[in-house]
């Protein structure tokens, strides 16, 4: 892992200007059905706290892009990098993850930390787009494309397990474009996931996004493979990503979940029997006979020639009313029960 940790350093600002620490904008859908609609604006609340901030270290920090994290730019390099900011107290509990993790070319690494007396400054690749909202603007992504982009998301999440690290809240918003060209994958961050101690990944807590929760995660006052949850949850993306839609979606959180529970699905026919073998291979309801995520990466439907003109018309001309919606479900556990 290429990390440079500095001593605490003496942060110096050019001419100063005041960037405002603002909560976070409510980005909740008043109902969590997929259905495709535009979101409302996000409104911004002023907060009292702010931070003076103009230079850290080599890095001008140019562009509040949400709370704590900003787009930024190397003086020396002119590249362009993401800062994410920690309070100095707990900035390596927030990164456990990463100084686990042995590199990986589809998870984000640490670039530099440099320390102030009250905030770390963490500094990150630059992206260019997440996989959500990629789908979402292609409505579906053929076969062929779907497989590179998969393998990656996949490749990412085994190295994830292998390194006794699940990721929980595991999604399409999770995954960034690390070219302009679209071609490359890296999962953008680590901060929400469960270190393991050992190897026994069973955890209790209810986290994630509704659309990608597995069943078991919805059955009250048990216990669950972290690990089969995700794999789970690649099986959402991976559906997600070939047909354009969430596989369970119900206006009703109690009708969506019953739905999960039952963990039955259809794919079109339009799609390659190895992709439908693949994504029911994952979303098994019984989390013992799903496949593991090195499993995944071993499937033929990744070695496979496609060969897709066959789509039928009445298959590309369905309504799009189900189809990826701009925002994801809202991550809240109010909703597991």
């Amino acid at each position: 892992m290429n990390i440079q940790r500095s001593t605490p350093i003496q942060i110096q600002h050019g001419p100063k200007h005041f960037v405002p620490y603002d909560s976070p904008p409510d980005l909740t859908f008043n109902s969590i059905s997929p259905n495709l609609q535009a979101n409302s604006p996000p409104q911004f609340t002023e907060n009292d706290c702010t931070h003076v901030i103009s230079k850290i270290g080599r890095y001008i920090l140019v562009e509040q892009l949400e709370k704590n994290q900003y787009k930024s730019i190397d003086t020396l390099t002119q590249g362009v990098f993401l800062c994410k900011v920690f309070e100095v107290s707990r900035y390596q509990e927030s990164l456990a993850a990463y100084f686990r993790l042995e590199q990986h070319e589809n998870i984000n690494h640490i670039v530099e930390i440099l320390l102030g007396d009250t905030y770390a400054y963490v500094f990150f690749e630059w992206s260019y787009g997440d996989m959500h909202s990629y789908v979402r603007s292609k409505r579906r992504i053929k076969e062929e494309e779907a497989s590179r982009l998969f393998y990656q998301i996949a490749s990412a999440v085994a190295h994830c397990h292998e390194s006794g690290i699940v990721l929980r809240d595991l999604k399409l918003r999770k995954f960034v474009f690390k070219d302009k060209e679209r071609t490359s994958l890296k999962l953008e961050s680590l901060e929400d996931t469960y270190v393991l101690d050992n190897d026994d990944d069973s955890l209790t807590d209810k986290h994630g996004c509704p659309a990608y929760v597995s069943p078991e995660i919805l059955n009250a006052n048990c216990s669950y493979s972290g690990r089969s949850a995700d794999v789970w949850s690649l099986g959402v993306m991976l559906y997600t990503m070939l047909v354009g839609r969430y596989p369970f979606h119900d206006t009703e959180p109690g009708a969506l979940f019953n739905k999960i529970r039952r963990g039955k699905f259809s794919m079109p026919e339009s799609q390659s029997s190895k992709a439908r073998c693949l994504a029911r291979s994952i979303m098994q309801r019984d989390p013992a006979v799903r496949l593991t995520a090195r499993e995944v990466l071993d499937h033929p439907w990744f070695h496979a020639t496609y060969h897709l003109s066959n789509q039928s018309r009445a298959d590309r001309n369905k309504p799009l009313d189900q189809m990826v919606p701009d925002m994801c479900m809202s991550d809240d556990s109010q909703f597991f029960s």
